[in-house]
Formats: structure tokens, C-alpha cells, sequence
């Protein structure tokens, strides 16, 4: 099935920076500062932002509640996390949301973390174990959405006379979307999710998985789209996205780098083991475009897609071509206002956006169905 583009930004609720040399967040995440992003994405044309979760970041269905209040038709990518709240009450919050801001809500399905944080909240379930939960917890979530009355008896949750009384606008329930590298995450989610994300690898890593994944998806008679998180960063020449590169990590030191090494190998998450093998390597350049700089210090996805504007252009043109169409993006700092050459607004790290929609433009006056952005 062909899925046309769709891009989504990134808010940053734990903080923000411009340099990973500084010890500390360099702009907090304030709300009138969370709206900028907002705003500003919005006004690029992205369909939507992710709002993470982990110890560090603010309560995403509080900020993406109000962040919605504050911008016309953004959509908020904002996580249920298993395991954390009863599968009923996250299914009417969701049915609360999607009610009072319709269409403007997307459910990021979140099992995994680093197993120190789900101790310090209260979760010492096996990492397998954990994705069995998720699976019956969307189990439960679903028959809230679609039946009347319902009970429930399983391996976690039990249930007992259900009346679900606060329905979905989107019918029958706004997109699930999830991301799992490992085996049990693949099988849960080729049978319940709309959306499988993935976090940037190389090229053929990610052909791999999606070809795993549409086998695994026809076998439960389904189809999936297909989405990617990166980091991007684009300037007008490919030198000029080098140098931006390198004032990222000025003063980055090697004792930083193995500092945050050291606690990010602690993971049973497939996933983030993944983004650890291109740190582990002398060479830090995935592929062409592709760079692994930002996963020395930072946590979850570390691969930037990189280069001068046309550059990054035709690599997520590529990206489209191998089945990926939901692009979820951030770069360093996440909003910055400047004044562009063509008046536009503001520029840094969402420009990459305006040159990828005029890609997808020139490729569809080629006679290829690229249009969406």
C-alpha cells in the first residue's frame, strides 16, 4: 500500500541545547517555549510532534493537552505506557482526548526503557514479559473503544462490567502507532498496531525490518505504514552541515562520552542496543548522510541525517522509496529563530523540511507520486 509523506517534529520537554560540550540544558522547557516549537512546526507544515517520555521529561499528556489548546490542527504523538496506568483508563483518556480535540491525537504505544528508570517508577517487569502486557493491555484499550459492555479476564488485567461511556470521535480509534526491535515487540505489534516506527540505521538494517515486519503483518492478514525517527541537520552546502555537525560536540570530551556510554549500555532494549553498535565503531558515519555523532551522549535514536539541503532531500526521497512514509525529526537546538533569505519564517534545523517539500514537488513533477509534504 502506498502511504504518501507525512513529517513530524519533535518537542523537547526536557530541555534544550545547542552544544552537547555544555554540561546542563540550555533553554528550558517552558511552556511559551514549547508553543514557539509548536508553532513553528506547525507553520512549516509538519502534521505533527512527538512528545517523549522518560525520567527527565514533563507529563506528555499534560503538555500535549495543552500545547493542542494552543496551535489550530497540529497532531499530538503523545504515549501510553503500559504497565503504568490501567489499560481503561488510558483507553478514556485517549476517548477524552480525541473527543474534545478531534483528530489532533495520535497514540504512541510505549513498552520499553532502561531498566534503572522503570525501577525508579515502580516496574520491575522482564523485558519479554513486559511486551506479553502490552499486548493484552491494547487488547483491553480496544474493546473499550469498540464494545459496549465488556469483562475481561487475563494474564494482567481483569475487568469486570465495563460500560464504556466516553467514545472515540475518530471512529473507531485514533492510529496506534509502536516501536520494538526485538522479536516479541515485532510480533506484538505486526498483529495491533497501525504504524511501526523505527529509529534511523542504516539502510539495509531498515529494509530488513521492513520486509520482516510486511511478512509478519500479512501473516495476521494486515498491512502496516511505516514511520522512522531521525535527527536531521542541513545547511546549504554539505561543508557548511559538517561544521554545524562539529560545534554540536565542541567540547565533548572522551571521559563524557564513556560516562554516558556507561549507562546507556545498561539496556535490555533491543533498540537503543542497536544505536549503541554504531557508537562502539571508529568510523561514526553509518552511510553517506547517515552520522552517529549524537549517539556518543544522548540517549535513544543517535543517527543524524546530514548533508546540504538537496542532500537530505534525496535521502529521505530514498527513504520513501524503501516504504517509509512517517518521518519524525529533530535537531540542535529544536527552534531557533533566524531571518531567512526568502523571508520565511524562522530557519536552523526545521529548513531541512522546505527543502525536502520542494524535492517531493520536483519528484512529483517527474511523474512520481511523491506529493503529501
Amino acid at each position: 500500500m502506498h502511504h504518501d509523506p507525512e513529517f513530524s517534529w519533535f518537542l523537547p520537554t526536557s530541555g534544550d541545547l545547542e552544544s552537547f560540550g555544555y554540561d546542563g540544558v540550555q533553554r528550558a522547557a517552558t511552556l511559551d517555549y514549547l508553543i514557539q516549537v509548536s508553532r513553528a512546526a506547525e507553520a512549516a507544515g509538519f502534521v505533527s510532534v512527538l512528545i517523549p517520555v522518560g525520567d527527565a521529561c514533563e507529563d506528555a499528556w499534560v503538555v500535549g493537552g495543552m500545547i493542542a489548546a494552543k496551535t489550530d490542527k497540529l497532531k499530538m504523538l503523545v504515549a501510553v505506557r503500559p504497565g503504568f496506568v490501567a489499560p481503561v483508563v488510558a483507553a478514556k483518556m485517549v476517548s477524552t482526548f480525541d473527543l474534545m480535540m478531534p483528530g489532533r491525537l495520535l497514540v504512541n504505544v510505549v513498552t520499553g526503557g532502561f531498566p534503572a528508570e522503570l525501577a525508579a517508577d515502580g516496574d520491575f517487569t522482564p523485558h519479554d514479559e513486559r511486551y506479553e502486557r502490552t499486548a493484552e493491555f491494547i487488547d483491553v484499550m480496544k474493546k473499550y473503544w469498540t464494545e459496549r459492555k465488556f469483562d475481561h479476564q487475563g494474564k494482567f488485567y481483569r475487568v469486570e462490567g465495563c460500560k464504556p461511556m466516553v467514545k472515540c470521535a475518530t471512529q473507531p480509534y485514533p492510529k496506534l502507532y509502536a516501536g520494538g526491535a526485538s522479536g516479541p515487540a515485532e510480533d506484538i505489534f505486526a498483529r495491533e498496531i497501525d504504524t511501526y516506527l523505527l529509529w534511523g540505521e542504516s539502510t539495509p538494517q531498515m529494509a530488513e525490518r521492513i520486509a520482516r515486519m510486511k511478512e509478519k503483518a500479512a501473516a495476521n492478514g494486515r498491512e502496516l505504514r511505516f514511520g522512522v525517527r531521525f535527527h536531521v541537520l542541513s545547511r546549504d552546502t554539505h561543508e557548511e552541515a559538517i561544521a554545524a555537525a562539529e560545534q554540536q560536540m565542541a567540547g565533548v570530551t572522551a571521559e563524557q562520552v564513556a560516562r554516558v556510554q556507561s549507562v546507556l549500555t545498561a539496556t535490555d532494549s533491543a533498540g537503543e542496543s542497536r544505536q549503541r553498535a554504531f557508537v562502539a565503531r571508529e568510523d561514526l558515519w553509518v552511510e553517506p548522510n547517515l552520522w552517529a555523532g549524537v549517539g556518543q551522549v544522548r540517549r535513544g535514536i543517535g543517527v543524524t541525517v546530514i548533508g546540504s539541503h538537496e542532500e537530505v532531500a534525496r535521502k529521505f526521497l530514498a527513504f520513501h522509496d524503501m516504504g517509509l512514509s512517517f518521518f519524525i525529526l529533530s535537531g540542535y537546538p529544536t527552534w531557533k529563530k533566524r531571518r531567512m533569505r526568502g523571508g520565511r519564517g524562522c530557519r536552523g534545523s526545521t529548513s531541512s523540511f522546505g527543502s525536502a517539500k520542494r524535492a517531493w514537488r520536483r519528484g512529483s513533477k517527474r511523474g512520481r507520486n511523491v506529493g503529501g509534504v
